[in-house]
């Protein structure tokens, strides 16, 4: 494996999925794998789980890590090729991807999108620069739009949950006070279209995601209908794709709430975390037994580990 910048770089789920339970068995089992080997975590946006997990999943590899916060920490970066550099940026990713391949064995980064200029958010600009000038792999922790490890974390937390061959997996939108991307439900679709499940995405009519990434998903924008015997609920905030990065809609009867989980199959709540209590999801369901948000959040672990293995086997 070269890389993991998408979901589209999984091309067989279930021998993922295989590994990350072998992994999680025995995290320790791999150790040697990584051994003199360093990767470097870059952020120029906050993380907490995907910081954590990647560096835990790297020490279990064996790997040693180096981490940049690039936004308060390194030069301002240019990205556009043929730039005039006379403005705050004070080097260019060429440079910049060329001097950390040198350092860094893997490369991993951290890049929201702007949710004002579609076009370059879609370009992926930021991780699609250092894919194209460091020679070493490059590895996305969470993109403009995907975030492929937080999705192959959600794969294996239903296939660890599932009490049927083809759950009904609902994926909702709910409100947020401000603007979010659309990396999660994104990612979380893409994936879902790898799995035998049952699949549908609920939310109000103008939350329509790219229709590239739902093409062949159903859509239903009545919540309580998509919920109906439902086994897994993933609640998400994620901003306009049609008018782009806007918020245009903000309606609370969409907090994921007992209402809401009464008409599913005892189904089992999932979100990426962060999550807004009381705006995402009430008290009541986030502090239930239905709620497996923590430990979805312990198989980030796993999914960065598989990710680290396949690429170090492939440096072989």
């Amino acid at each position: 494996m070269k890389k993991y910048t998408s979901v589209d770089d999984i091309h067989n789920l279930d021998e993922f999925l295989q590994l990350a339970k072998k992994i999680k068995a025995n995290p320790l089992g791999n150790k040697e794998l990584g051994k003199n080997k360093t990767i470097g975590l870059l952020f120029f946006n906050p993380s907490l789980r995907t910081r954590l997990s990647t560096q835990k999943a790297a020490q279990n590899l064996g790997l040693n890590c180096m981490v940049m916060n690039l936004n308060t920490e390194g030069w301002t970066l240019e990205f556009e090729d043929g730039a005039v550099m006379d403005g705050s940026a004070s080097e260019h990713v060429k440079e910049a991807a060329q001097v950390v391949s040198q350092y860094c064995d893997i490369i991993a980064i951290r890049s929201f999108p702007t949710l004002t200029d579609k076009e370059k958010d879609e370009a992926e600009t930021v991780i699609s620069s250092f894919v194209k000038y460091a020679s070493v792999p490059v590895i996305s922790l969470e993109g403009a739009t995907e975030h492929p490890l937080q999705a192959l974390a959600d794969a294996l937390t239903i296939e660890e949950y599932k009490t049927s061959p083809k759950p009904k997996v609902v994926l909702s939108w709910a409100p947020h006070p401000k603007a979010l991307p659309q990396s999660v439900p994104n990612s979380f679709v893409k994936m879902m279209k790898k799995m035998n499940v049952d699949f549908i995405v609920t939310h109000p009519e103008g939350y329509e995601l790219n229709p590239k990434v739902t093409e062949g998903v159903r859509i239903e924008y009545n919540q309580e209908e998509a919920f109906k015997n439902a086994d897994f609920i993933y609640a998400k905030n994620w901003s306009s794709y049609k008018d782009y990065g806007k918020v245009v809609n903000r309606d609370s009867g969409w907090t994921v709430g007992k209402r809401q989980m009464d008409v599913t199959n005892n189904a089992k709540f999932m979100h990426c975390l962060p999550v807004r209590r009381n705006m995402i999801v009430t008290d009541e369901i986030l502090d239930s037994d239905a709620s497996i948000v923590i430990p979805e959040a312990h198989n980030r672990v796993y999914s960065a580990q598989v990710i680290l293995t396949k690429i170090l086997e492939s440096l072989k």
